[in-house]
């Protein structure tokens, strides 16, 4: 497969197969997304590949907190503190095209409720990723992560599986660390669904649209 077909074909994946994910294919899409470059080759990612009873276990906990009123905090700043502009109204859009495809009305409290609750069980893919970095490590590290996420998510559509990166993943930092045994000396920077596309699910039936090239670039000759 083209790099240039994975990046199209990539997508944010919200309804998965029960089907597990072969060990072999997990290690394959890390092994490929460890090559992803990073300043003075520091490689800041730390991954913890959660499934089974554990995930149940961690999906249950932070699932409850938010059902609780608890909405969690982050250990950074990931989202402004207040949307402007084109940024707002993009934001606004991307919520607006999952719920209408999905029917849930303005004032359907619950169902809103129970949709960004899914969040939080990883939209019940069999696999969820959560990824650390130590708290001595700064903003460049940040920007090493991202082009690790990126090449991970590649990797998984050359196996053809589906991913979806969540920042609400992350919202419950102090629950993962507890659960999982990480140090209180790291930050839980996001998470990611990994499985099997249940193609047939509504919610995977839209895409979001993107900028062409010339709304985001200046040429300087």
């Amino acid at each position: 497969m083209l790099v240039s077909e994975a990046l199209k074909k990539r997508k944010a994946t919200r309804a998965f197969l029960p089907r597990p994910v072969e060990h072999e294919k997990i290690v394959r899409i890390l092994d490929a997304a460890r090559h992803a470059p990073s300043g003075t080759n520091t490689q800041p990612w730390k991954v913890a590949v959660i499934s089974g009873e554990t995930k149940q276990a961690l999906c249950s906990a932070m699932e409850s907190s938010f059902r609780d009123g608890n909405h969690g905090q982050m250990d950074y700043q990931y989202y402004p503190v207040k949307f402007e502009g084109i940024y707002k109204e993009r934001r606004r859009a991307c919520g607006l095209q999952m719920y209408t495809t999905l029917e849930i009305s303005r004032d359907d409290k619950q169902r809103q409720t129970d949709q960004w609750a899914a969040n939080y069980r990883a939209f019940d893919a069999p696999v969820m990723l959560l990824f650390f970095i130590d708290n001595e490590l700064e903003t460049g590290s940040f920007f090493d992560y991202g082009m690790f996420f990126q090449s991970l998510m590649l990797a998984a559509v050359e196996e053809g599986l589906a991913t979806c990166p969540q920042a609400a993943l992350a919202e419950y930092p102090d629950i993962a660390r507890e659960v999982l045994g990480y140090s209180p000396d790291t930050q839980l920077v996001a998470g990611m669904a990994l499985g099997y596309e249940e193609q047939e699910a509504l919610v995977n039936s839209y895409r979001t649209p993107r900028e062409p090239v010339d709304n985001f670039t200046r040429f300087f000759e």
